[in-house]
């Protein structure tokens, strides 16, 4: 059987169940995504955009779903501390893919903010819903995200109404809990109205010894002068496979700084797709990955500038050792129209090993004449120079080592708006390179 056909029959004998625990707007387009996926199959390596990642291998094993809703026993904040010292976050829990409503933190948001259960939000307000759910994270686009979009059943909505800066950070703890391998689809629904602010803090962990595997769909709507800075962290083991995409629309004279870190992972693969709208926007897109061991991280960008004076900006940096997998392949496209469009592409890797690999593709593809656009790649071993200098100075060979190593990504970590969660990411940035558990003391669901 191949690797989409089991996906084909899940669905086929399973959809009755999945759409009696859906909310109708998420059923509303269920089975077109279904018809989208069932047409494309999974993505071979001959597509340009996966050509780093086997997805069919990917999804071969038989994993368990929770299609039905059973309530899965934990209590996250009883059992989940870790924190960012000094960062006052409002703190919510996805268990797996279902937003966690037991016992919400008592946040004290602006009138009109919602942060609630995507699911719940389009039973209350389906029309609200459906103007912006699964229109930019398109099925006949992504094969992916089609199968994401025929199985989800929930996820996090937040809605911040125009002109409302929210000042607490927003931090989402998504906990893959299971006593049996599983597999889990979440969606993501963020809408900044024209003037709105908000910051957000996502840190995927998994707290069991099992292998999981995850979906994820984010799909975030900026509007003119709006503010959005997204953190994504993960933070999980080496039987996680990790597949997320994240979609964002830009209006006139937004604001995006988008972050993604990998600290341990077992397969991950990140999708950045995002559009400007509106004359004027900006976006600053930043990545750091730290891998080892047979780990494999895949990040695959699209910066599509549609209209003039729009600036980006992305920085993508990478540490491997032992038998480490990276990839980076980042696409600049600006439209006929785009004029004075300003952007610039940088990708940095550090290959610690001779058995690490690291594939490096940026590009630019320009249509307007009137545009200042850069990109640029490398891939280099440790300074011996560097590292000369500061043996001969009783510096150890490892020191030496995890040094160079720490000033490598200092850089993308300092593109980081939050001050609290840079000087949280240094230390768990060298905790990392020194060979230590990266969870906190307090957090007991590592233990």
């Amino acid at each position: 059987m191949n690797s989409e056909q089991q996906y084909i029959d899940l669905y086929t004998a399973a959809e009755a169940m999945i759409k009696q625990h859906a909310a109708p707007v998420l059923n509303a387009v269920r089975d077109k995504a279904f018809d989208d996926f069932k047409a494309k199959g999974f993505p071979s390596r001959k597509v340009e955009r996966y050509k780093y990642t086997d997805m069919g291998k990917l999804f071969e094993p038989d994993y368990g779903l929770n299609l039905n809703r059973l309530e899965i026993p934990v209590n996250p904040y009883h059992a989940f501390k870790c924190d960012v010292p000094n960062l006052s976050t409002s703190l919510y829990f996805v268990i797996n893919d279902s937003f966690y409503k037991k016992s919400l933190p008592q946040a004290h948001f602006p009138e009109g903010v919602i942060v609630d259960s995507l699911s719940h939000v389009a039973v209350e307000k389906p029309d609200f819903i459906e103007k912006y759910y699964a229109k930019i994270a398109k099925t006949d686009d992504d094969s992916i995200t089609a199968l994401n979009t025929m199985l989800a059943q929930d996820g996090l909505l937040v809605y911040v109404p125009r002109n409302v800066k929210v000042d607490r950070t927003i931090q989402v703890i998504n906990i893959l809990r299971s006593d049996v391998d599983l597999m889990v689809n979440r969606r993501v629904l963020i809408i900044l109205e024209q003037g709105a602010e908000a910051k957000f803090l996502f840190c995927d962990h998994a707290s069991d010894d099992h292998q999981f595997l995850a979906t994820q769909v984010i799909e975030a709507y900026v509007g003119d002068n709006a503010n959005l800075e997204l953190n994504c962290l993960e933070e999980t083991h080496y039987k996680n496979v990790r597949i997320s995409n994240v979609y964002i629309e830009q209006q006139a004279n937004s604001r995006v700084n988008h972050n993604v870190i990998t600290l341990h992972n077992g397969v991950t693969r990140n999708r950045l797709d995002l559009l400007f709208k509106g004359e004027g926007a900006e976006c600053y897109c930043n990545g750091c990955v730290i891998a080892d061991k047979q780990q494999h991280v895949d990040n695959n960008t699209l910066i599509d500038h549609q209209v003039p004076h729009c600036t980006s900006n992305q920085l993508y940096k990478y540490v491997l050792d032992d038998d480490a997998t990276g990839a980076f392949a980042g696409r600049i496209l600006v439209r006929h129209d785009a004029q004075k469009t300003i952007s610039q592409e940088t990708n940095q890797n550090l290959v610690a090993s001779n058995t690490a690999r690291m594939y490096t593709q940026p590009m630019l593809e320009i249509y307007a004449d009137d545009v200042k656009c850069a990109h640029g790649s490398t891939v280099g071993q440790l300074n011996d120079a560097a590292m000369f200098y500061m043996r001969q100075r009783g510096i150890s060979e490892k020191e030496a080592k995890l040094l160079l190593e720490f000033a490598f990504v200092n850089e993308v970590i300092d593109q980081m708006e939050l001050e609290p969660l840079r000087d949280r990411l240094h230390y768990l940035v060298e905790k990392r390179f020194r060979g230590e558990l990266n969870k906190c003391a307090s957090c007991k669901l590592c233990k």
